[in-house]
C-alpha cells in the first residue's frame, strides 16, 4: 500500500502546477464577479469580463468545453489524491505511539 501513496503523492505534485492556475482563475474571477454584482454595484455588462474569465468563454466554444472539463477534473483529482494521502497520514497518526 506505501508505493500505491508514493505514486499517488508523485502524482499529485506533478499536476499541480498545472492545476493551480486555471482553478485560481475561476475561483478569483467568479467570486470578484458575485461580490461586485452583489455589494460593488456592478451591472451584469459591467462585470462580464470576469464572467468571460471564470467561464473560459475568451478560449472559443470549444476551448469553453474543454476548459471546464479539465478544471473540473483536475479539482477532482487534487480532492481525491489530497483527501487519500491526508487518510493516510491521519491512520499513521492514530496507530502510532
Amino acid at each position: 500500500m506505501t508505493n500505491f501513496f508514493l505514486l499517488l503523492r508523485r502524482w499529485h505534485e506533478r499536476l499541480a502546477p498545472f492545476v493551480i492556475t486555471p482553478l485560481m482563475l475561476t475561483v478569483i474571477s467568479g467570486t470578484s464577479y458575485r461580490l461586485l454584482r452583489d455589494w460593488g454595484g456592478l451591472s451584469r455588462d459591467q462585470a462580464h469580463l470576469l464572467l468571460v474569465l471564470h467561464e473560459g468563454e475568451w478560449l472559443g466554444p470549444r476551448g469553453e468545453t474543454i476548459y471546464v472539463l479539465l478544471n473540473g477534473l483536475g479539482l477532482l483529482w487534487m480532492l481525491c489524491s489530497g483527501g487519500l494521502m491526508l487518510l493516510q497520514k491521519l491512520r499513521k497518526q492514530t496507530t502510532s505511539p
